[in-house]
């Protein structure tokens, strides 16, 4: 006969290594239960216990070992009839980094989980994003910097860029990732793989390829897809993405972008730095508008220093092709002109992939953008149906969506009930000098009701930029004026998002500013002007001498 089965979470106070972890799992096992996990720094033990059995014999082996059990919290119950609600307890759509995450932290619960993904295994970050775009990337600064360096005696050159060649090499490390990050770890979590498009039938079933399959619990994690403006004339001629992009063969020699994101600044230098000729399009009139002003002053100058040409409040009337050389027509201060370029490239923005999904059926959400509406718990209107990553167009980071996916996937299968929690998410474009973010800018702090003060350090105030001869950029510090705690840091600068992780910590934690202040930062490192930057709050830095504070 069936057994009823119950999911258990206990509190357990006094473990303090992964030590007593272990003592606790096996304590917990001998007294019947099974897939025990505990977690030192939660405090915390969750298991499956039949009904059967006693729990008050688990509280009693946590106790008979030296540790204190609290009460037990049933996260939720496999009664006969509720295991035959499904073909698998939970059911994942999409196989990228929130995807994988929310895999793997369900497997954790000796649930059965299939995954179904309908292209290439792996999502967006190691197949067409992070992982392609940031070796090219580095690629372009080498080239760059053997045609040009600021240093007076040296004498480097380059020849000519063999873009097959770093597309072919890019695509051996996609591989090669794609296979130890992603396929492999299928069987090391023993969850089942399906390929092809899922389109839910109802509330508890999609389609799969002609196949019904049906779940106790699903999350959905499509991710995003490059968006199109609605130019005139653009989708008649050949356009690139920030996917199709990645794989040209030959350098163009001219090269328009649409936009002026992080993707689009992204790619664009990288072109620039094989030698192309390119143009940056955007309607707003200034560069990243979001951002802090200063950061786009910097980041302006940056662009024309390389020799990249910027548009800004341009209206795009329509999109031209002739003899192989394309036309995008603008007005700009009530003037029309037109750009001319080899090559378009669309970097708009993205578009959540959900149109294929038929989430009517399901009477899961969507937003104005297409874009799956969750809660704080990422849980959709169909309590049934989680979603996690891009899809629900939040922070589009790999990091994010992997953040999302375990609790996601905890939530989904009731062993826990976690909030996402976004206040403080570093952001980075990987440009040079590259672009850093984290917390808030100057006017989402007033907006918030900070009284606010702020602190501007030119780099050419930054001992290592000085040394670099690579002086453009800036960093600014956001802090609240009432309790000196920093609430934003914003920097333009070389290894700017190696800075940055240090400024999540102490935004995330509540330092202040005086405890930047006090602390020490190694002499001729990037990461020392976040100490010159807390410094400038009260003193002029230029008139210190080396590491004096």
């Amino acid at each position: 006969m069936a057994k009823t089965t119950v999911h258990i979470r206990i509190p357990v106070q006094g473990m303090t290594c992964t030590g007593c972890e272990e003592h606790v799992i096996k304590a917990i096992k001998k007294a019947g239960a099974k897939h025990v996990t505990a977690d030192f720094r939660k405090g915390e033990a969750t298991f499956q216990i039949d009904l059967q059995n006693e729990i008050e014999n688990v509280k009693q082996a946590i106790a008979k070992i030296g540790y204190k059990p609290g009460d037990p919290e049933i996260a939720y119950v496999d009664t006969p009839e509720s295991t035959k609600e499904g073909d698998y307890d939970l059911l994942i759509i999409g196989s990228g980094g929130a995807a994988f995450s929310a895999a793997i932290e369900a497997s954790k619960h000796g649930v059965k989980i299939a995954m179904v993904e309908r292209g290439t295994i792996g999502g967006t970050c190691v197949n067409i994003g992070c992982v392609p775009s940031k070796t090219l990337l580095r690629a372009g600064e080498i080239n760059h910097l053997a045609h040009q360096n600021p240093f007076a005696g040296l004498q480097t050159s380059a020849g000519p860029v063999n873009l097959g060649q770093l597309i072919e090499q890019k695509n051996e490390l996609v591989s090669k990732l794609r296979e130890q990050k992603y396929v492999d770890l299928i069987d090391e979590y023993g969850f089942e793989l399906i390929q092809g498009e899922a389109r839910f039938v109802d509330e508890k079933t999609v389609d799969v390829n002609g196949r019904k399959i049906t779940a106790k619990r699903f999350i959905i994690s499509t991710g995003a897809s490059p968006s199109v403006p609605n130019i005139p004339g653009l989708k008649e001629v050949h356009y690139l993405t920030s996917t199709t992009v990645l794989e040209l063969k030959e350098v163009p020699k001219r090269l328009a972008v649409i936009g002026s994101g992080y993707i689009a600044l992204e790619l664009g230098q990288f072109f620039r730095h094989l030698g192309a000729e390119v143009t940056l399009m955007q309607r707003s009139s200034r560069i990243l508008k979001t951002y802090e002003p200063e950061v786009s002053e910097a980041v302006t100058r940056m662009l024309a220093e390389q020799g990249i040409r910027l548009i800004t409040g341009a209206t795009f009337e329509r999109v031209e092709e002739n003899n192989g050389i394309k036309s995008v027509h603008l007005i700009v201060n009530g003037e029309k002109q037109a750009v001319e370029a080899e090559e378009i490239l669309v970097a708009t923005g993205r578009t959540p992939n959900t149109q294929a999904l038929n989430l009517e059926a399901a009477g899961v959400q969507l937003g104005s953008r297409g874009e799956i509406v969750v809660d704080e718990y990422l849980r959709t209107s169909n309590s049934r149906i989680y979603a996690a990553g891009d899809v629900t167009l939040g922070p589009q980071f790999v990091y994010v969506a992997a953040y999302e996916g375990a609790i996601a996937a905890s939530n989904a299968l009731g062993v826990s009930r976690r909030k996402v929690d976004l206040r403080v998410v570093p952001g980075v474009t990987f440009t040079n000098p590259s672009i850093a973010t984290v917390g808030l800018t100057e006017e989402e702090a007033k907006a918030k009701g900070f009284e606010v003060k702020t602190s501007v350090l030119p780099l050419d105030a930054v001992p290592r930029a000085l040394v670099n001869y690579e002086t453009t950029g800036v960093f600014k510090l956001v802090a609240d004026a009432k309790t000196q705690k920093v609430l934003g840091v914003h920097i333009v600068a070389e290894n700017a998002g190696e800075v940055i992780y240090a400024a999540t910590l102490a935004i995330k934690f509540g330092l202040t500013i005086e405890d930047l202040r006090e602390t020490l930062a190694p002499y001729l490192t990037v990461a020392e002007g976040l100490k010159l930057a807390a410094l400038t709050f009260d003193k002029d830095v230029s008139k210190l001498s080396c590491c004096a504070g």
